[in-house]
């Protein structure tokens, strides 16, 4: 039988890329609706932070036992249950006013009167959200591990986490669609449903490496490969004593604000800058995605260049990461800029998330490049908690800032503070994981 991977792994890469479609877009579906639900509820801009602090603190928390859970019950059960409790998560969404009067009075017990009943309902929803779309990314980094060699993981990885930008993309063109003609309900409800269409698929198609018997010689091969550079790198026990472990937390610590700040904050910075909200935001958001787009595919495409060149997998990783993070600078220019027009932000913002799935792309893959496979889904539920309590403080500096600024009318001020992090967030991780890295790069190159 030959050693090569059949190209079944491209099928499993497939379910991949729309499970983290699906799962961009249950999250995306708030932040679409926000300038028409913050007008309905009469929300702040510290009230909307705190709804999506409480999906962040819970994704974050969930993260680090996520990893543990796909560990333990395998990645096609584990898949299966995320998707089920994010899909009714999504669609609780569309009942957030109702839950959160009901739930009202437990909070007074406690002593807590001045929590909004819409705020209260809405946290109760995006808290089961967070609960089950946790498990997406510990359960594909797995299986991209189980499935694909380690030359081909960045790419793969890049193929499944443009998913993303895809939902990114479906949801301005049909959320604010289905809230005119049908009500911000039903595009809850809606949206949610189709997770549900995802696990008829992943139930029939997908088949666990162990049990895919045209690629048990290729991953045999495979976990050969993991093993010798898990040995070379990592200890066997006590994987947050390894300082790949700490690269990884950081560097997702200090750039995954970045990403939700984009994905939870554009239709309002739309909104506050250029008065433009419901469907007048859905070209620039569709610009700016596919844009993102580009970045992830090829993000995870240019390692290679560097490999063939003779470096080291992971010296071509970090310094394709190297360059990487210089073009968040553009977001720099979409203040000063963009009294010429909202294009100008639109697309310096674009670049910069487009440099953020290049980004990410790789940072994932080093999990896979520095780690043997039982050890995966943990260490990136781990990094996936630092990413959550980075965003969380950035989402509510966020608040704070621009509900000052708005009272000094003078919100264009406070997003550019937030902008600046924005920029500058990849260089300063960049250097915290070459330092961190420094002793495995040194092996590398000798």
């Amino acid at each position: 039988m030959s050693n090569k991977p059949s190209n079944y792994r491209w099928t499993v890469c497939g379910l991949l890329f729309f499970a983290t479609t699906v799962n961009y877009l249950d999250r995306q579906v708030l932040s679409l609706l926000a300038p028409q639900l913050t007008e309905s509820f009469h929300w702040t801009n510290a009230d909307y932070a705190n709804i999506t602090t409480i999906f962040q603190l819970v994704y974050a928390l969930s993260m680090l036992a996520a990893g543990r859970f796909i560990d333990r019950v395998g990645t096609k059960r584990g898949y299966l249950i995320a998707i089920s409790v994010w899909s009714i998560g999504a669609m609780m969404h569309a009942f957030s006013e109702e839950m959160g009067a009901a739930a009202l009075p437990l909070l007074g017990l406690v002593g807590l009167y001045a929590v909004p009943a819409s705020v209260l309902g809405f946290m109760i929803s995006r808290a089961v959200l967070g609960l089950g779309e946790a498990g997406n990314f510990p359960a594909a980094i797995k299986v991209t591990a189980e499935h694909f060699e380690p030359k081909e993981r960045a790419f793969a990885t890049g193929i499944f986490n443009s998913g993303a930008n895809i939902g990114a993309i479906l949801a301005p063109l049909t959320v604010p669609w289905m809230a005119e003609f049908w009500g911000w309900q039903t595009a809850f409800i809606l949206v949610g449903a189709v997770g549900f269409i995802w696990i008829f698929f992943w139930q029939i198609m997908y088949k666990p490496a162990v049990q895919s018997t045209a690629e048990s010689t290729a991953v045999e091969s495979i976990s050969e490969s993991d093993q010798q550079v898990a040995d070379a790198n990592t200890p066997s026990t006590g994987v947050l004593k390894s300082t790949a472990a700490w690269a990884f937390i950081a560097g997702k610590f200090f750039t995954d604000g970045v990403w939700w700040f984009f994905l939870f904050w554009l239709p309002k910075y739309l909104d506050a800058q250029y008065q433009m909200k419901g469907t007048e935001i859905i070209t620039p958001l569709i610009v700016l995605y596919s844009l993102t787009m580009v970045g992830s595919i090829g993000g995870g495409w240019l390692p290679s260049l560097f490999i063939k060149k003779g470096y080291t997998t992971l010296r071509a990783r970090t310094v394709s990461m190297g360059g990487i993070a210089i073009l968040p600078l553009l977001v720099l220019l979409a203040q000063p800029l963009g009294g010429i027009s909202y294009w100008v932000p639109v697309l310096c913002i674009g670049f910069g998330a487009a440099a953020h799935q290049a980004w990410s792309a790789n940072l994932y893959t080093l999990v896979s490049d520095l780690f043997p496979k039982n050890k995966i889904a943990r260490i990136v539920g781990i990094g996936g908690m630092a990413g959550g309590l980075g965003s969380i403080l950035l989402t509510q500096i966020a608040g704070k800032v621009f509900d000052y600024y708005d009272a000094q009318n003078n919100i264009s001020l406070g997003y550019t503070y937030i902008f600046i992090y924005c920029a500058i967030a990849y260089i300063g991780a960049w250097f915290c994981i070459r330092m961190l890295l420094r002793q495995q790069l040194k092996n590398a190159i000798n």
